[in-house]
This record gives structure tokens, C-alpha cells and sequence, in this order.
């Protein structure tokens, strides 16, 4: 009996080796051909701006501190604001003693000084000023708590289920944390704003211009400058969360999100994002399916003021493809409700675009009312009617 025992006691030490290995085996950076393009960083991941299709990643969901990369959620919120109409570049933003309290990085904004919305985007963006983005929270939501709260509402709805923020600039306190992959999903989000990149993508620039005491702005972000098309986002660092960036880069149509966590320094840093840029622009390209305003197919309304409604394309739709691979593989179909029931709203989900490689679904986009569509009335309906029955 103790023969059998010991027995089996060795066996299992002989196979503790190859249970460890094959629980590395699932930690494997994922890229073609299994190359680790950041071996340094704690986690990492690349990311097609346009389609979200993940090129590469390295534990990419582990929930690390992102230190200043936390602001691409306040700029995203800030830019929101703008676009809906709620906020002004011109706008003026009044610095409470809070705010002008923060430490670390900061444009040393003095307590009731007055900056625009346009100026506080260049503080964070560039400088990656605490001060500024407590500032701009308490603008858009009277309190950093209260802006914090909108922060994390916005991170659900972009499906960011492994971030929670506790503040509006990153600066480290308990039960503060993100992952690369959801760090790329709110990246992805920013650079919808088209405008974002003239302040994340600027390389210097300068703050109370007029004054006494100009302040120069030099971004922290070093590949904006020595890497063509590089053009943002934000750059990170605290003692807890090491190194950190998240970067993006457009060549040839294609634009890419490359982040990693936890990066020894900057020199590190910035070699393996441009790594990881390197490789997206060699081996993938972008396969156009229709650019915006193409017309997609039509919708059939019952009921409706309108019997029928046309879709047209709301972006460029197109797909990532490894360069040579066969792009006759890729076909599309488009599918709705034979019928919708009026009313409808727009924005609201009426279809989907179905991309297939082959016989496998590769992408789906999803096709939207482009406008309010209400109930027709009876007189509309029954010369509706009649005229069906005379064609």
C-alpha cells in the first residue's frame, strides 16, 4: 500500500511541471505566429480602431491601476458634452480650491482662475494636468463624486467590465482600476470625436498666451512626435502602476489602438507600442464594404407615414484583413424585418450588416433608424390602401 502511495506521490510531482506549463501555455500572448510584440509590459493589447477586431493581446482583462490613462474617460465625457451641445469650446471653467489642490502632474491652475473648455482640454490632454481634469469634472458635473459616477454609468454602457474609477485623473486610491482591453474600448470611443486629435495629437502648444506667464505645453506622449502617424492618446505613470500608454496610429486607412500596463519606463514603452504598430501596418489592411451614405437596402414600415425607409450607411463599414489574404473570401448581407410596426425612433436598432469570411461570421454592424417614424393616419392608410389595389 505505501509502494502504491509513493508511487503515486511521484507521479504527481512529475506532472506538476507540465500542469504549470500548460497554465503558462493559456497566459501565451495571442498574435500570428504566437510573437510576443510587448514582452515587457505587464499586459497589453492592439486593437483595429474601426472594427475593434483585437490583433494582439497579452492579458489583456487583468484589472491594474492605469494611472493617468484614466483621463481618456474624462476627455470622452468632456468631448460628449461638446457634441451634444451641452458644452462650448468657448465655454469658461472656473477652478475651485479642490481642484487647483491636486498634485502631480498639473498646469497650476490657481483657485478661481477661469480657463475655456478648449484650453482645459489641452492641460489634460497634453499635459495631463490632475488639476485640470478635476476642474473640467466639476464643470460638466458639479462634483468630482458626481462626475466619478457618470464616469463609471459610461464604462457600463461601453461593455468595460473590468474598470472601476474612483476619480477623475488617475492619481492612486483604493478601488481604482481598468484593464488594457477595456482601456482600448474607451480609447476607441474618444477618437469617434474626431476633433480629440488636434489636442492629443499636438506635440506642444501654450497656455495663457496672453499673460505675464505663459505656460509651455510639451506632450508626454513622445510618439506623436518621432512616429509618423501617431496622433494620441494618453500617456500614464504612477509608482503602483508602472509605465503605461495608450497610443493610436492611422497609416493607409487603417488605425490602430496599442495599450499596455505596467511597462518598466518610457523608453520601454514607447519601443514596444511602436513595435506593435509596426506590425499591424505590415501584416493587416482594411477591406471597404461601403463608405458613409451609401444606400444599404430599405425597410418596409407598417403602418408608418412612410411605407418604406431607406438605410444608408452611418460610417464606412469595412473589415480587417491580413494583407494577401484572398479578399473574395469576404461577402456581406444585409438583414431586417421583413415588416417594422410604426412607430420608430431614430437611432433604434432595425437590422444588421453580416460580414462572413467563407462560412463564418467575422463582423456585425448595427444598422439603425435614420430617422423618427410615426403612425400614419387613417386617411393616409386607406389611400394607401386603394392605391395597392388599382396597381
Amino acid at each position: 500500500m505505501k509502494k502504491k502511495l509513493m508511487a503515486s506521490f511521484m507521479t504527481l510531482c512529475m506532472l506538476l511541471p507540465v500542469m504549470a506549463s500548460s497554465a503558462l501555455a493559456e497566459e501565451t500572448p495571442k498574435a500570428a505566429g504566437g510573437a510576443d510584440l510587448a514582452p515587457s509590459a505587464r499586459s497589453a493589447i492592439l486593437m483595429d480602431a474601426d472594427t475593434g477586431t483585437v490583433i494582439y493581446e497579452k492579458n489583456s482583462h487583468d484589472q491594474l491601476p492605469p494611472a493617468s490613462i484614466t483621463k481618456i474617460m474624462t476627455m470622452l465625457l468632456t468631448m460628449e458634452a461638446i457634441s451634444s451641445g451641452k458644452l462650448k469650446l468657448t465655454d469658461k471653467v472656473r477652478t475651485s480650491e479642490y481642484a487647483a489642490s491636486m498634485g502631480g502632474s498639473q498646469i497650476f491652475l490657481e483657485p478661481g482662475e477661469e480657463m475655456s473648455v478648449d484650453d482645459m482640454l489641452k492641460g489634460i490632454a497634453m499635459a495631463s494636468g490632475n488639476d485640470a481634469s478635476v476642474a473640467m469634472a466639476e464643470k460638466l458635473a458639479g462634483s468630482e463624486e458626481a462626475f466619478v459616477q457618470m464616469m463609471n454609468e459610461r464604462a457600463q454602457e461601453l461593455g468595460m467590465k473590468d474598470t472601476r474609477f474612483a476619480n477623475a485623473n488617475g492619481l492612486p486610491v483604493d478601488n481604482h482600476y481598468s484593464s488594457a482591453h477595456d482601456i482600448a474600448v474607451m480609447s476607441r470611443e474618444l477618437l469617434k470625436h474626431q476633433g480629440i486629435t488636434k489636442y492629443t495629437g499636438a506635440y506642444q502648444d501654450y497656455l495663457r498666451k496672453d499673460s505675464e506667464k505663459p505656460f509651455w505645453l510639451v506632450n508626454t506622449n513622445k510618439l506623436v512626435r518621432f512616429y509618423q502617424g501617431a496622433d494620441g492618446l494618453k500617456t500614464g505613470y504612477t509608482s503602483e502602476a508602472k509605465f503605461c500608454l495608450s497610443a493610436t496610429a492611422s497609416k493607409d486607412g487603417l488605425r490602430v489602438v496599442a495599450v499596455v500596463l505596467g511597462e518598466p519606463n518610457t523608453k520601454t514603452r514607447n519601443s514596444e507600442v511602436s513595435s506593435m504598430f509596426d506590425y499591424a501596418f505590415a501584416q493587416y489592411t482594411m477591406k471597404a464594404l461601403y463608405k458613409a451614405g451609401d444606400l444599404l437596402g430599405s425597410l418596409k414600415i407598417e403602418k408608418g407615414d412612410v411605407a418604406e425607409m431607406p438605410l444608408n450607411a452611418a460610417q464606412n463599414y469595412s473589415v480587417l484583413m491580413r494583407k494577401g489574404a484572398k479578399s473574395t473570401d469576404i461577402r456581406h448581407e444585409l438583414i431586417v424585418a421583413k415588416e417594422v410596426k410604426a412607430p420608430i425612433k431614430a437611432g433604434q436598432s432595425v437590422g444588421k450588416l453580416v460580414v462572413y469570411q467563407g462560412n463564418e461570421v467575422i463582423k456585425e454592424f448595427d444598422i439603425q433608424a435614420p430617422q423618427d417614424v410615426g403612425k400614419a393616419g387613417w386617411w393616409k392608410l386607406f389611400k394607401r390602401t386603394t392605391s395597392n389595389l388599382f396597381d
